[in-house]
């Protein structure tokens, strides 16, 4: 163990993994419960409503593929610091640009600042947990949907005080409380940029994951588990909105979706290490989510906390068990958190579509109930992928992959 490691405050290092994560989705989650009162005084459509999300999820993609870019230049402990600076410098200048191009711009910026922390944190936390590193994913995944979860439920109240400009900007703060706990808790963690012990020496070769079907079945599933989070954020209030129940009840049912999703990533966390055949809990959680959507379809007024009930149990364990599922192709820390972006990265471009297409459908037809049912039918599909994702099979995958690398190395000196 590297003297590094043994200096990381593993407890405090942990809250402030906590504390950096709630800031990932609120420039997102909060748009939704102030749909209609960014559309009444921007006069933006639906379609512009979804690229508000689609921009930062996209970004968070293009941006994991070149981790190995970021981590370079930054570091995995500085780049953390600076993307979530960056999160908070985009949340406050939507005070300053109250407008529909005020709005993108900063999407950009969201987006940015948030793909290099998302790129980073898996293989940090490879590299200063170890073998505890699912756990510390739950947590981060838990700290993500808390995020959503106080963005969607007090949206509304904080648009009624300051306005809806001040209700996305309010996010700064925390953002820069968690910059300067992140300074803190991670000066003596074991980061990329110090050559820690595991780092592959620089004349490795890196593996060429695009070339791996694996690679690409685990790109489509995480793409298809955080599209249906995104979707979830972005629409349910809107929906609900236009069922005719007010918009403070709007938010509350999407804070009640993600307040449960919070509860069941915590729990993967807690209870994760007794499944290290991932398969079940991957196929009860689609099963769930099917379940979730189908009541939105068929039953969204008289079973609205139902549906919310189903879809932040299937959601919560969904989302943190697909990066826990590519992390456990990989051993090396460096690599594992090449390989987990490589997979984030494809897949949030896939997710980001979802929210973007459901804008389009609402323009077109009025209404997101046929959404709903094709996200049910996705989700159902995904069983398929989820039932190869055998321990047997990611070792057979971590193996080739050590060789594949190998030969790519020898194949390097003879040049």
């Amino acid at each position: 163990m590297s003297d590094n490691l043994r200096k990381a405050p593993p407890a405090l290092l942990l809250i402030a993994i906590f504390f950096v994560s709630i800031n990932l989705r609120p420039a997102v989650a909060a748009i939704g419960p102030l749909v209609s009162q960014i559309i009444a005084d921007t006069g933006i459509t639906s379609t512009v409503v979804g690229l508000l999300t689609m921009i930062p999820v996209f970004l968070m993609g293009l941006g994991a593929i070149y981790v190995r870019q970021t981590r370079a230049v930054l570091g995995e402990s500085g780049g953390i610091a600076l993307g979530a600076l960056i999160v908070a410098i985009a949340s406050l200048a939507r005070y300053w640009l109250p407008s529909g191009a005020g709005l993108l711009v900063t999407a950009v910026g969201a987006g940015i600042g948030i793909t290099i922390v998302q790129s980073l944190m898996p293989g940090f936390a490879k590299r200063n947990y170890g073998g505890s590193t699912s756990r510390v994913i739950g947590v981060y995944s838990t700290g993500i949907v808390v995020g959503a979860a106080i963005a969607a439920g007090t949206a509304a109240g904080i648009s009624d005080a300051i306005g809806w400009a001040g209700a996305l900007a309010v996010w700064s703060a925390p953002a820069v409380f968690a910059v300067l706990l992140w300074r803190v808790a991670s000066r003596h963690a074991a980061s990329d940029s110090e050559k820690a012990a595991g780092t592959p020496a620089a004349n490795t070769s890196p593996p060429a994951f695009w070339r791996s079907a694996r690679c690409w079945s685990l790109m489509v599933f995480f793409g298809v588990g955080t599209g249906a989070f995104m979707l979830a954020m972005a629409w349910i209030p809107p929906f609900y909105l236009e069922q005719g129940i007010e918009r403070s009840h709007a938010g509350l049912l999407l804070s009640v979706l993600t307040v449960i999703e919070a509860i069941t990533a915590l729990g993967i966390a807690t209870f994760i290490h007794h499944f290290p055949d991932r398969r079940g809990p991957l196929a009860f959680s689609l099963l769930v989510t099917v379940l979730g959507f189908a009541v939105l379809f068929f039953r969204p007024l008289e079973l609205s906390y139902a549906a919310m009930a189903l879809l932040g149990i299937g959601i919560g364990i969904l989302f943190p068990l697909s990066i826990i599922v590519a992390i456990d192709h990989i051993d090396d820390p460096t690599s594992a958190g090449n390989f987990t972006s490589f997979v984030q990265g494809g897949g949030y471009i896939i997710a980001s579509f979802v929210p973007l297409i459901a804008g389009a459908v609402r323009d077109v037809l009025s209404d997101l109930s046929r959404v709903w049912l094709v996200m049910a039918a996705g989700s159902l599909l995904m069983i398929m992928l989820a039932a190869r994702y055998s321990p047997a099979s990611c070792k057979r995958f971590s193996q080739s992959l050590s060789t594949s690398t190998a030969l790519g190395t020898v194949a390097q000196a003879k040049r």
